[in-house]
């Protein structure tokens, strides 16, 4: 059957996306349609930080675009040297929190020590962090997008944590996004299931899905990628079909699979 994947590909990644792959071993045939685009910003500021570890009690990434920053912060030859010859060093005397198997991998890729890859969810991370740290530490430094949910930081604040926020990227909609959706229906049909993967995905795709399906949307099984999207799903009126019980391609599949049988 088809599925529909509301989703950016995996950066930098070659081959074939693992959700794309995981569905197709369950004799499903999956298409990925982007449906943000980013744009960095505050770089300067952002290089400014990552070169003064002293300044802070330890990094959280939420997500893989944040990480994505600090790489590009770091793509001067001499800044890159400095990067691997102290500063890196320094951050890993200190916990580096992230979200995420995809954003953890990144993180790595930069010499860092993650902590916390398994949490799956701000909400999970945000009480592994207040179990572990002290409250009379430099603030935390958390790169972020424009949309972030506020749950990290009002938790940590709450539990007298202290944080520093940069917003590090922007999100909009994806230029493209209502002309690929238009040649997916008109190319594929209706698909038997539409996977969501954030809150905004669901603002930016969720009309024109419902205009493109018609009477028929109803024989949509609908799925989310995670707890947050899903409630965001219920919120505008939508029948949750299914949800991955971890937010990775495997339990993702799984969840479609079954509800599809």
């Amino acid at each position: 059957m088809h599925v529909l994947l509301l989703k950016e590909p995996r950066d930098g990644d070659s081959g074939p996306d693992p959700y794309i792959k995981e569905l197709a071993s369950h004799g499903h045939k999956a298409t990925l349609i982007p449906v943000l685009s980013f744009k960095f910003v505050s770089l300067n500021t952002l290089t400014d930080k990552l070169f003064q570890p002293e300044k802070h009690g330890g990094l959280i990434f939420t997500s893989p675009r944040a990480v994505e920053a600090v790489k590009m912060c770091l793509e001067a030859e001499e800044r890159r040297e400095e990067w691997n010859s102290s500063v890196k060093d320094k951050w890993n005397t200190k916990s580096i929190y992230v979200v995420g198997k995809a954003t953890a991998a990144l993180v790595r890729s930069l010499g860092l020590n993650p902590l916390g890859e398994d949490t799956g969810t701000a909400e999970v991370l945000s009480r592994v962090i207040i179990e572990r740290e002290d409250t009379n530490i430099p603030p935390f430094f958390f790169p972020c997008g424009s949309i972030k949910r506020e749950v990290l930081p009002t938790a940590l604040r709450d539990n007298g944590v202290p944080l520093e926020t940069l917003t590090v990227y922007q999100t909009a909609e994806h230029p493209d996004l209502e002309k690929n959706l238009k040649n997916y229906f008109t190319e594929q049909g209706i698909p038997a299931s539409v996977a969501f993967f954030s809150p905004s995905g669901v603002k930016f795709c969720l009309e024109v899905v419902r205009r493109l399906s018609g009477e028929q949307l109803t024989q949509i099984k609908f799925a989310a990628i995670g707890p947050t999207t899903q409630d965001a799903m219920t919120a505008e009126g939508l029948c949750v079909s299914c949800a991955a019980q971890k937010p990775t391609a495997e339990h993702l599949a799984a969840a479609i699979a079954k509800a599809l049988q």
